[in-house]
């Protein structure tokens, strides 16, 4: 089962006080204390592409998404 929503605070490209609604408890406080404070590009090269059984995509890999597309919509403007 997937978060049904993820939250995070951006500090230019840095990624800090992740939170996910829902999904596996345990596995997420841990990828969110295992992640906070890198870099967008940092995330995405850990865990974009990672897989959960035989779906295409997993509560890592969507993270990796998240965070991308906030980071993306927050320096287009610049």
């Amino acid at each position: 089962m997937c978060p049904t929503k993820v939250s995070f605070d951006l500090d230019g490209d840095v990624v800090r006080d992740i939170r996910f609604e829902g999904g596996c408890n345990g596995n997420l406080k841990a990828i969110s204390k295992l992640v906070d404070g890198m870099t967008v590009g940092q995330i995405e090269s850990k865990l974009k592409g990672n897989t959960c059984g035989n779906n295409p995509t997993s509560c890592a890999d969507q993270l990796a998404q998240a965070v991308r597309m906030a980071y993306d919509r927050s320096t287009a403007g610049a």
